[in-house]
């Protein structure tokens, strides 16, 4: 039987064999929820890269540019991390290079072994879902977190994965299940959970309010963004 697990932080990443199995990146926080957004919206692709400087030599090449550190866009480029500035008619069809904190450089990292790497949050959570129950390979949900430490948020959605294939996968180590039983009990409430999380304080600080509700939404779009070579399409 498939298993499913969870990674609670990239810097544990090595400490998983992912060499066939489909690893789900999330960071909700916002990377994850702004490529699924600008996905949902009809930008054409998004390179995620570990580095401002990569992502800057795309943007030298036409890419539209995305760069965002310690939640702040980085200056001088095209975008910030906010899914509403992904909402935009002029991105349709747009090929945007993205580089993060966390979520970009999750990706980087799963994406050299994994059979298929996968974005998720909790916007697509049900599209997540299905695609997996009509997979034969394990799963990994790798949690971006922040700077190698463990986040709430990205959590709650591994728990949230966990819990919605607990029939289909046998669960794998403790992670997952610390994931599935805080998700349960947070599920009915997630934004009042998540109220005095780390990176939720964070955001607040800098007067971003309206992102999170936002991206603690379930199932607003059905996309499934995959990593195909360097850069992430609709499936």
């Amino acid at each position: 039987m498939k298993s499913i697990d969870v990674c609670l932080t990239p810097d544990l990443l090595h400490l998983h064999n992912i060499d066939n199995t489909i690893v789900v990146v999330t960071d909700i926080f916002r990377a994850t929820s702004c490529m699924v957004t600008g996905l949902a919206y009809g930008v054409g692709s998004i390179t995620p890269v570990a580095t401002v400087e990569e992502c800057f030599e795309l943007q030298q090449k036409g890419y539209i540019a995305a760069a965002e550190r310690n939640a702040m866009k980085v200056e001088g480029f095209d975008l910030d991390n906010s899914p509403f500035s992904y909402m935009d008619e002029d991105l349709i069809g747009a090929n945007i290079a993205m580089t993060t904190t966390n979520g970009t450089l999750s990706i980087t990292k799963a994406k050299t072994s994994a059979v298929k790497v996968l974005v998720g949050a909790f916007l697509n959570l049900g599209a997540i879902v299905n695609h997996l129950k009509s997979q034969p390979y394990d799963v990994l949900v790798l949690c971006a977190g922040w700077k190698g430490r463990v986040n709430l948020e990205d959590t709650l959605f591994a728990g949230a994965l966990v819990d919605a294939l607990k029939d289909e996968y046998i669960i794998g180590e403790d992670s997952a299940l610390m994931a599935m039983r805080a998700y349960q009990q947070a599920q009915n409430d997630l934004l009042g959970y998540v109220a005095n999380s780390s990176h939720v304080r964070r955001l607040q600080r800098l007067g971003i309010h309206k992102d999170i509700a936002y991206c603690l939404q379930r199932d607003l779009y059905d996309v499934v963004p995959v990593l195909r070579g360097s850069t992430l399409v609709n499936m």
